[in-house]
């Protein structure tokens, strides 16, 4: 009888073990929604033991909480280079909504997001909340459409967290596309007026 050798692990340093775990999270995430999300479940994905992430993480809160600072940052930082990158050449507002709608529904922002205040963890949005806010500080400056740029944020965040969560559903009991939303979204952002 033949024993195959358990495959060796690659020994990796705290910074990439939490990255790894942050990896396999946002996977899990993507493919199987927020309640996947679980020490257990990341440790199995990447090999690693669950006392190992509970050593980076604390808990499965710690876990998500991280996570969710990982995934605000990226999503504004995104939209900041975009936005900036627009100002000083070609101005695209349709980019910035497919970005806003991506992050919240195949990027998993909106399910963990309202998984996280439906189970009575509103604290843990406080990394996207801050992100936003800073995001929009430093987007005022330079912002000379008619809405101001607090109110234009409101909207697409409300609409992409909407669309993320409902959207799919909804269009199809309405008939309507499936991408109706991000219309709607683009035409408002570019009226630069509120959705009345």
């Amino acid at each position: 009888m033949s024993v195959t050798p358990l495959p060796v692990r690659r020994r990796l340093s705290p910074e990439e073990s939490r990255e790894a775990a942050l990896d396999a999270a946002r996977a899990l995430l993507v493919e199987f929604g927020p309640q996947a999300v679980t020490l257990k479940a990341v440790a199995a994905r990447i090999g690693r033991t669950h006392a190992n992430l509970l050593h980076h993480f604390g808990s499965a809160a710690g876990l998500q909480q991280a996570l969710i600072e990982r995934m605000a940052a990226f999503i504004t930082t995104t939209i900041r280079d975009t936005v900036f990158r627009q100002r000083a050449g070609e101005h695209n507002p349709r980019e910035v909504v497919d970005l806003a709608f991506d992050a919240f529904d195949t990027g998993g922002a909106g399910a963990l997001a309202s998984w996280m205040i439906l189970s009575g963890n509103e604290d843990a949005l406080d990394p996207i909340l801050k992100a936003i806010h800073d995001l929009v500080d430093e987007l005022r400056d330079d912002h000379h459409d008619e809405l101001p740029i607090e109110d234009e944020t409101l909207q697409l965040v409300i609409m992409a967290l909407g669309d993320a969560l409902f959207g799919a559903p909804l269009t199809r009991v309405l008939g309507l596309p499936r991408e109706r939303a991000r219309e709607l979204a683009y035409q408002v952002l570019v009226a630069g007026s509120p959705v009345t």
